[in-house]
């Protein structure tokens, strides 16, 4: 990249004021050793000052700092900016008839995150180059609605140009939809406001050519211990979009509540729901499903079994120590309840909540949960002990896994039936049915990916890894975002504590847990269990920890939380601009100086 030396970048503090003088403005930033360094301005360098989102741009080295997550690719701009016209940009988009309500909903929201970073359009300063935007897929599929798989070539290539002409240029390529997306906001990371000059300004000239690290990027969220709006998930989709995280793990239901509509066994969610008003209905969850396809993001339903399921099912005669008390002695949590394997008519009712579910998601990769299973709780049962007595089984621990195996077996059958003619890959959590050597006897390597939520350094991992498993991380000492806080069943904190800072998120390196095998590793998933989290607490746990998250996925970085930390704390000021209730991360005088807070910082600058 070229550099102009010095650069001269201001930040004007307070109310948006008339910038005929340099009365009303105090504190500038030079770009020193890249970083953005904070100077008194003067009658003779009051002329040169400009904003600060144009400072992190080009004062963060070899990339524009104001991107999240760092492209993993080329990356080569040059050091001069162009004022843009907002109301005089053009879009050349592809004119794929099955695609065009995307295109145009991505379109809307391009100009929606413009205008966000705008305190007030009314001062924005007339004229302006105009901008042309295009998007040229090279993909030679037929014209479809996209959807997101494994498979998904998620790569784009942006390049800014102005030449000697009065117009800039954006071009983004792609192979597809998706990687289109993932350019078209990245450009929108490059677009900044001059709050000195009341005007938006892009880079003059730039190529980036990017592609994610790890092709599962997701965040998990329980829907079921308390209920988030459609609102609330959209918010955390939008926030997700930003930061170019692809999966949204729907946990939806769960032993506590049944939110799911199931119009073809209805007493599920109306028995189950905690009011009619917490409900997801089919309208909803399409809603949702486009929202996130609109965004990059596969929206991937959870049906959690045989464990988890209570609420709801109290009228089946299908379920085993239902509210059983005290409930420590069944379930890891209250209220307790497992499905009865032994039920032949518990089948056909999973067979339809499988369908609707297929019929609304779509899932190219379904979740069938698969975890805490309670042997003691089965073994409550007479029915199910006569079950397995009159089959020749004991009741042992190895006779319960057999009959989790049996149950497991059943229910993909039924995912199979309404599938076709499509086969979907099934995840499951890890859990005793993943250990040696239930594993080798009832998992098909070949079907089923094992979601990992123990510890990163579980000799687990390597045992499943060696058996040609692939794997989605959720290691929960760096990836459960609810660790840390009052525990809610006794005195003291919650089992996972403490807390996990962003910085242990953005270090909990994939290739450390997986070792040798880290081309089995589809990626990881960040997760938020909602035992003490609801709709108005959302955010700031997911945030600003799901971007350090998202950058690790992305560009797997050989560097370590410490040059990511200026860059991250201005994206976090993004992500409230856009309405995000992203948690603090320091106090704003960090952003105003930065590198000065590091408890290492007099070492760093000397």
């Amino acid at each position: 990249m070229k550099v102009l030396a010095p650069l001269l970048v201001l930040f004007a503090l307070g109310v948006q004021r008339s910038c005929s003088s340099g009365d009303d403005l105090i504190y500038g930033y030079e770009c020193q050793k890249s970083r953005c360094v904070k100077v008194e301005l003067d009658s003779q360098n009051f002329q040169k000052a400009i904003s600060l989102p144009v400072c992190r741009i080009f004062c963060s080295g070899d990339v524009p700092g104001t991107i999240w997550p760092r492209p993993s690719g080329l990356v080569d701009f040059d050091s001069y900016m162009l004022a843009v016209d907002p109301s005089n940009i053009e879009f050349h988009l592809p004119t794929l008839s099955k695609q065009s309500q995307l295109w145009t909903a991505s379109k809307e929201r391009f100009m929606h995150l413009l205008y966000a970073v705008v305190p007030n359009k009314n001062v924005l300063r007339k004229g302006g180059r105009p901008l042309i935007v295009s998007v040229e897929l090279t993909s030679t599929l037929d014209d479809v609605v996209p959807r997101l798989t494994l498979d998904t070539d998620e790569s784009y290539a942006l390049q800014i140009s102005s030449g000697n002409g009065s117009v800039a240029t954006a071009t983004i390529s792609a192979n597809n939809y998706f990687g289109a997306r993932h350019g078209l906001e990245t450009l929108s990371q490059l677009l900044v406001y001059d709050d000195i000059r009341r005007e938006i300004q892009i880079l003059a000239r730039a190529n980036i050519e990017d592609k994610p690290a790890y092709k599962w990027r997701g965040l998990l969220l329980d829907t079921s211990r308390n209920f988030f709006s459609v609102k609330s998930i959209k918010r955390t989709l939008d926030a997700m979009a930003m930061v170019k995280l692809n999966t949204f793990h729907w946990h939806i239901t769960d032993s506590a509540s049944f939110p799911f509509e199931v119009k073809s066994q209805p007493e599920l969610y109306k028995l189950g729901a905690y009011s009619p008003r917490k409900v997801y209905s089919h309208e909803d969850i399409k809603d949702i499903v486009e929202y996130g396809r609109v965004r990059g993001i596969r929206v991937m339903p959870e049906f959690d079994a045989p464990a988890h399921v209570g609420e709801g099912w109290q009228h089946k005669n299908m379920t085993a120590c239902f509210r059983a008390q005290p409930w420590i002695n069944y379930c890891v949590e209250p209220p307790c309840g497992q499905l009865d394997p032994t039920v032949e008519e518990l089948y056909p009712v999973l067979e339809d909540i499988y369908r609707e579910m297929f019929e609304l998601f779509d899932p190219d990769v379904f979740h069938m949960g698969g975890d805490e299973v309670s042997v003691s709780c089965w073994n409550s049962s007479e029915r199910i002990q006569n079950w397995m007595l009159q089959k020749g089984w004991g009741l042992n621990e190895a006779d319960f896994i057999r009959l989790w195996a049996h149950f497991q077996d059943e229910a993909l059958k039924r995912v199979d039936a309404i599938a076709q003619p499509n086969q979907p890959s099934i995840n499951l959590w890890t859990s005793h049915l993943t250990k040696v050597p239930y594993i080798d006897e009832y998992l098909d390597k070949e079907r089923y990916n094992i979601q990992i939520w123990t510890q990163g350094n579980d000799s687990v991992i390597q045992e499943i890894l060696k058996r040609g498993f692939r794997v989605i991380i959720s290691n929960y000492d760096a990836l459960y975002f609810d660790c840390g806080g009052a525990a809610w069943v006794a005195a003291g904190n919650n089992w996972c504590s403490p807390y996990i800072g962003w910085q242990k998120v953005y270090d909990n390196n994939l290739d450390t847990i997986a070792g040798q095998y880290i081309a089995q590793v589809l990626g990881a998933e960040a997760a938020i269990w909602s035992e003490e989290i609801d709709e108005y607490t959302l955010d700031s746990r997911f945030w600003p920890r799901a971007s350090a998250f998202a950058e690790r996925l992305w560009s797997n970085p050989n560097e370590s939380w410490t040059s990511a930390e200026a860059r991250l704390l201005f994206h976090r000021q993004r992500l409230t601009d856009y309405d995000i209730g992203a948690e603090a991360m320091q106090p704003e005088w960090c952003l105003q100086n930065e590198n000065e807070c590091p408890i290492n910082a007099l070492n760093a600058k000397f």
